[in-house]
């Protein structure tokens, strides 16, 4: 590989767009965030793969046909079996059965395992009934919400995000920072379409666009507004399945779908990627038309690409000439994607590799952004630090969002640091 990214220089430049108050500057959070652990006493929701053990698990164990039907899947999926494979199977199969059995099941025995599918998916993510008071300083959203709640920019920050959990609800409440989420009123606020789709409405406040719905959000039987209230079994959420695309050109994702390309096609917009997996192409379509049209604004992809590969005894990255992100970034100058390894840069694949040793007297100390010395052959955290030969060659350690929000801190102006040390 002979093209090399300098991490310092990029680094340097997104501390810039940060303190600037010229940028708008958005986020883009996937579920990786609310994976995001601080300490053993975090609130997180289970990763992909633990989660659909469990709900399979549970689910097979309340039925013999459900647990004959999970193993047909999983022989039919192969590695490809998780909850957002087995959701699609499912409700497509459920279509097409007519009055016949499939994998043992008829059409009423299929709309109850996705019934039930689904309340398994709402309880696992419904941590929030955990929440108290001492937990909260140990989330990563706690702490990512101070950080929101400590600069002052001459536009807020906005967040979108997939996640259906109450994570960054959680935070900024803690914080006492207040946001918009495109709901009005008081005893049932409703869903206001037309104050998401206009950018100048509430100018100074934080937004909260949660553009694959969330717990508590419903449909009132009365008025058909999309009204906010409790959790139940109700909640109006865009299930992972493939069907979660036509799901989301109506409302109220088709606005919130709208104020993501908006956000992008203003000029001066920064939107920061931080736990997604470029895995919904509703999403992905929206960001590629907006970046198209003539503005100045700049997407960064920070990809947690790294995986364990038992068969090699080491850590492998995802980032390559074949990933999906890599044909999305090469064409397009105003899409970066920082994988851990590997960078995409003004449409140039290449490896990390600072140019130069650290100075203590940088702006940004490079432990905040970059591992020099993971060593790739041991578990993750093992370290061979104090050799004596230096590569400029490590990890770049932003995509964890953990490590973001860590970043994110360090990189306040000053006159507001004093601020955020009352919080530590």
């Amino acid at each position: 590989m002979s093209m090399v990214h300098d991490p310092s220089e990029y680094i340097r430049g997104l501390q810039q767009l940060l303190i600037s108050d010229k940028k708008r500057i958005g986020f883009l959070f996937g579920a990786g965030t609310s994976m995001a652990e601080k300490d053993e006493h975090s609130l997180i929701v289970p990763a992909i793969g633990p989660l659909t053990n469990d709900i399979v698990k549970i689910l097979s164990d309340k039925d013999p046909k459900y647990k004959t039907l999970f193993e047909q899947l999983e022989e039919e999926l192969g590695s490809k079996f998780n909850i957002e494979t087995i959701l699609t199977n499912l409700e497509q199969k459920c279509k097409i059965i007519g009055k016949g059995l499939l994998n043992g099941l008829d059409q009423d025995g299929f709309i109850n395992l996705i019934t039930n599918f689904k309340e398994e998916i709402r309880d696992r993510i419904s941590i929030h009934t955990a929440f108290t008071q001492e937990i909260a300083p140990h989330m990563v959203q706690t702490d990512f919400a101070r950080w929101v709640g400590q600069i002052h920019r001459k536009y807020p920050v906005e967040i979108f995000t997939t996640n259906y959990d109450y994570l960054f609800e959680l935070g900024l409440e803690y914080c006492n920072v207040p946001y918009y989420d495109g709901f009005t009123g008081s005893f049932k606020p409703f869903f206001n379409s037309s104050s998401v789709e206009e950018m100048n409405f509430l100018p100074k406040q934080t937004k909260l666009w949660k553009i694959h719905g969330s717990l508590g959000w419903h449909i009132d039987e009365t008025s058909q507004k999309i009204i906010r209230t409790n959790s139940d079994d109700q909640d109006i959420l865009i299930y992972p399945s493939v069907l979660k695309y036509n799901d989301s050109k109506k409302q109220p994702y088709e606005s919130l779908m709208d104020r993501l390309s908006n956000f992008l096609k203003t000029n001066d917009s920064i939107l920061i990627v931080s736990g997604y997996s470029f895995g919904d192409e509703h999403i992905n379509a929206r960001v590629e038309a907006a970046l198209n049209s003539n503005t100045t604004s700049h997407v960064i992809f920070l990809l947690f690409d790294k995986y364990w590969c038992d068969t090699s005894k080491t850590y492998k990255f995802a980032l390559n000439d074949e990933h999906p992100l890599y044909k999305f970034a090469n064409t397009n100058n105003k899409i970066s994607v920082y994988g851990m390894r590997n960078a995409i840069i003004g449409g140039k694949y290449g490896e990390w590799q600072l140019k130069n040793q650290p100075d203590k007297d940088d702006t940004v100390q490079v432990n905040l952004y970059f591992d020099e010395d993971f060593d790739d052959t041991k578990e993750l955290g093992a370290h061979d630090a104090g050799t004596a030969y230096w590569s400029g060659k490590g990890d770049f350690i932003l995509p964890d969002f953990k490590r973001l929000v860590g970043f994110l801190s360090s990189v306040m102006p000053e006159n507001e640091i004093a601020g955020w040390a009352k919080y530590a």
